[in-house]
């Protein structure tokens, strides 16, 4: 996204008259939830700046300021006291900032609640038709809703190949052995959970970009202005 995002972090980038976190936000909140936990590194401060405590969105922000860069595992891990403190100890729902889309979250709080009670940590992830730029996608959806590693052995009419949409649903309790401060990638996490049967999913095909150049930016924007 360079050179927009020299000076700006992508989150705040603006489509539509809105900063594309902004979107999530009010999504999020049209969907009855409001206690948000914002992890930020590259030009954090703007965003806490931008969006101040929520009130604004009818939710309560709070930030974890990374510093460096933590990827997605590490992040959460450093993130956890504030979800703790927001009353999320058990399922949480992540999304990422700097994705649009026009998914329902309402959908998922019945399955975050059937996951809260389950002895075994799951994780529950919203799949996307693979878009231009990741044809293979990321793991098979079966029929049953349960996730697999790409090339496991699944029938060709029970599976398809599709793309994470960086929305999930997932348990505290996966991420506390974790050091905070330290750097750790998700992926790891996926596979132990596909290996261990814990990992579900679901197809949407409704509206979702993963932004990666200014000219999808810029198609965005016109396409939501008009």
């Amino acid at each position: 996204m360079r050179p927009l995002t020299d000076t700006c972090p992508k989150p705040l980038l603006p489509v539509g008259g809105k900063a594309l976190i902004v979107w999530q936000i009010e999504a999020l909140a049209r969907a009855g939830v409001t206690e948000i936990v914002i992890n930020h590194a590259w030009l954090g401060a703007q965003i806490e700046a931008a969006l101040g405590d929520g009130a604004r969105y009818g939710v309560r922000l709070a930030y974890s300021a990374e510093g460096v860069a933590l990827e997605t595992a590490g992040g959460i891990a450093r993130a956890l006291p504030l979800l703790v403190e927001a009353g999320q100890d058990g399922v949480f729902l992540a999304v990422s900032g700097d994705i649009f889309c026009d998914y329902d979250y309402r959908a998922l709080l019945p399955r975050a609640q059937d996951m809260n009670r389950a002895a075994q940590p799951r994780m529950h992830l919203v799949m996307v038709p693979n878009p231009p730029f990741h044809p293979r996608g990321d793991f098979v959806l079966a029929s049953d809703g349960q996730l697999r590693l790409p090339g496991e052995a699944v029938a060709a009419n029970d599976a398809q190949a599709l793309t994470f949409g960086n929305i999930g649903l997932y348990d505290t309790r996966l991420f506390r052995q974790i050091e905070v401060g330290q750097k750790v990638a998700m992926t790891p996490y996926y596979r132990a959970a596909i290996a261990a049967g814990t990992a579900t999913g679901e197809r949407f095909d409704g509206r979702w970009e993963n932004v990666g150049t200014p000219a999808q930016l810029a198609a965005l924007d016109d396409a939501l202005r008009a």
